[in-house]
């Protein structure tokens, strides 16, 4: 998918963050956007700055782990741009905590968002992505999902789950005009650390020293990563990993699949 003008584009959890940053760049090519948050204000301000750019917009509050919503949105799409050609599933929450201190209630939570919205987004779309000349499936994993770190046992989890989820799905779209990209970002400087659910970490550190620590050893931008999404969307990418710690991430697990644990707790040991 070398031009993007005129494509229609949905992106989840475009509130702040990866997902604006991917929106506001999508129009720069020219795309109409179907842009979607929880978060209702903030969702309006990324309105805005893509009406600024001149961007066909379609802008509706949403939480991806409805499902009776998320069944009936696509339709809501297609009512408005009469197409889409493509699906960036990017909504997404945290929670940091030890198994023992993660409430079931906030196992359900994260993966109602993480991992039911992204099966949300990929499955209720694919009919009306099969209508496009050509289209594309974008899903967010993350680094941990392709390593665990302790305390994020849930996030790794529903991570973990897309990326199976995302692979058997492209297997199963090979022969069609939709293509699969699975996306595994390192840390990116966004304050999502800020903005999760939590209990503590293996050194007792505060939520906001949390934050700090995240926030400094992080290695990419929204920007920067929205830049390599839309790059890896005209390059046909099926898998793309973003940012150095993700290509350590990648490396690790091949190489050392269980014997990197003593990075784990070299990093345990800072956070």
């Amino acid at each position: 998918m070398k031009i993007l003008k005129n494509k229609t584009a949905v992106v989840t959890g475009a509130g702040a963050g990866i997902g604006r940053a991917i929106a506001l760049h999508l129009a720069d090519e020219g795309c109409g956007l179907a842009v979607s948050d929880i978060n209702g204000e903030a969702l309006c301000e990324t309105e805005t700055l893509l009406k600024k750019k001149g961007a066909r917009v379609f802008s509706t509050p949403l939480d991806v782990a409805d499902r009776k919503i998320m069944e009936s949105y696509p339709e809501k799409v297609m009512n408005h741009f009469g197409g889409v050609d493509i699906v960036i599933n990017n909504a997404g929450v945290a929670v940091v905590a030890t198994v023992e201190e993660h409430s079931i209630e906030d196992y359900e939570w994260l993966m109602g968002v993480n991992f039911w919205g992204v099966l949300y987004g990929s499955k209720f779309f694919i009919p009306y992505l099969r209508q496009a000349d050509e289209a594309c499936i974008v899903n967010i994993s993350s680094v941990f999902g392709l390593v665990s770190m302790p305390n994020l046992s849930s996030y790794n989890a529903a991570k973990f789950a897309v990326r199976g989820f995302s692979e058997s799905l492209r297997h199963e779209l090979s022969n069609t005009r939709i293509r699969v990209m699975t996306v595994f970002p390192g840390g990116v400087k966004t304050g999502f650390a800020k903005k999760a659910r939590f209990e503590s970490t293996p050194g007792k550190k505060s939520h906001e020293q949390f934050n700090q620590i995240f926030e400094k050893y992080s290695m990419s931008t929204a920007e920067s990563t929205a830049q390599a999404v839309i790059r890896g969307i005209k390059n046909r990418r099926k898998r793309l990993l973003i940012g150095p710690d993700a290509v350590l991430g990648d490396l690790l697990q091949r190489l050392m699949p269980v014997r990197y644990d003593w990075l784990v707790r070299l990093i345990s040991s800072r956070v």
